[in-house]
């Protein structure tokens, strides 16, 4: 199976089944002298894992990561960053009578008509578990962006029909985290999980969207066509489960604008610069980084467990039969999704600055250097 790597330079590589016995990943191309813990990757994992709330799923798993490689003294010694989470929850059994009679809407069939074969416990790789590992990763771009001066916040800003409207960054980043939703706008926030209770009582889902923000992504970074920045956000945002659609700036709404409305002037800034008046472009114009902020939106639709019956069929005896999905599953996406798209919205970039040459891909700096035996954890005096 291929589609298991993420990009080229800074590239992630993983593994692990939804029931197996853990998750994980290798991250090549981090510099080295990255001051790196397993408590720095295991924050944005704690805002991912399950059984955070009444509307996610109960499975009880940790999410606790372990660093196998790549890390010496503190530091990350430019080879390959192996990382581990353990599955410590898995409940195979429930999903025993959909080995030959495919859950709707799930990847069953597809899979298993695609390989002859599937690991089915828990829907094995299809299973958005597996997005534990790119959180992880993007923990890792995240503190190589911070060093940059990049920062990256998403944020709930639609559930159903109730949307929130206007959040600034600013608000993302003190609101956000205070309520179940992540949703940067408390009141809004209310609402939305007033409708997720309604949705999950009656045996049902609901779908949302999530907003992001990316500030401090010098200009220049993408390329024209095939490389774009858009075309690679895109590429990130539609391999997380679920997503139905991605959009930066205006979106879809940008078809409701006369191009005379769209379009954006430019002036001087006060270092001389050319720089665009407005930002409906969303940060990116060509396919290339503007210097201003980069915003984009990742709808994602309802989750298909549900206890609902529905119908399905047997491929095996032919029989058509109506079947429950009994387990633990969140009602609602977007909000453990958060984590998920600011990882991938920090692999995309990273990965975009060290194609441009923004971030030495060696070595991290303000690094000391290789044979200051001061301070090499390797030399003799320091072992």
């Amino acid at each position: 199976m291929n589609g298991n790597t993420f990009g080229r330079l800074f590239q992630v590589t993983t593994f692990g089944e939804s029931h197996g016995e853990a998750m994980g990943c290798t991250v090549s191309g981090c510099p080295a002298g990255l001051e790196l813990s397993e408590e720095d990757i295991q924050g944005d994992l704690d805002r991912r894992k399950p059984g955070q709330s009444m509307i996610t799923t109960s499975r009880g798993e940790p999410d606790a990561v372990s660093i196998k490689s790549g890390v010496q003294d503190g530091y990350t010694t430019g080879t390959p960053i192996g990382m581990v989470i353990q599955n410590k929850d898995a409940q195979s059994g429930k999903y025993e009578p959909f080995i030959t009679a495919p859950r709707p809407s799930h990847g069953d069939f597809t899979y298993s008509a695609k390989f002859g074969t599937r690991n089915w416990g828990g829907g094995g790789r299809s299973s958005a578990r597996e997005t534990v590992n790119w959180v992880a990763a993007g923990a890792i771009a995240k503190k190589v962006l911070s060093s940059q001066g990049v920062e990256i916040k998403a944020h709930v800003n639609r559930i159903g029909d109730v949307e929130a409207e206007g959040v600034s960054f600013e608000g993302m980043v003190e609101h956000s985290e205070e309520n179940a939703v992540r949703c940067g706008d408390p009141e809004v926030a209310r609402e939305m999980q007033e409708l997720i209770e309604r949705y999950q009582e009656e045996g049902d889902s609901i779908g949302g969207s999530i907003e992001f923000e990316i500030r401090g992504a010098p200009r220049g970074l993408g390329a024209p066509r095939f490389d774009s920045l858009p075309a690679r956000l895109g590429q990130a945002m539609m391999s997380v489960p679920a997503t139905t659609a991605f959009e930066f700036g205006l979106g879809k709404e940008a078809s409701e604008y006369a191009g005379s409305e769209r379009n954006e002037d430019w002036e001087f800034s006060e270092e001389g610069d050319p720089v665009p008046v407005g930002n409906d472009h969303g940060g990116i114009q060509g396919g290339i980084s503007t210097g201003e902020p980069i915003t984009g939106e990742v709808t994602l639709h309802a989750p298909t467990s549900i206890p609902k019956e529905q119908t399905t069929v047997d491929w095996e005896t032919g029989e058509e039969k109506t079947v429950q999905v009994i387990g633990r599953h969140d009602p609602v996406l977007p909000p453990r999704g958060v984590p998920v798209v600011e990882a991938m919205c920090a692999l995309t970039v990273v990965d975009f600055m060290l194609l441009a040459g923004r971030i030495n891909p060696d070595r991290m700096d303000g690094r000391p250097g290789e044979y200051d035996t001061d301070y090499h954890p390797s030399s003799p005096d320091n072992r």
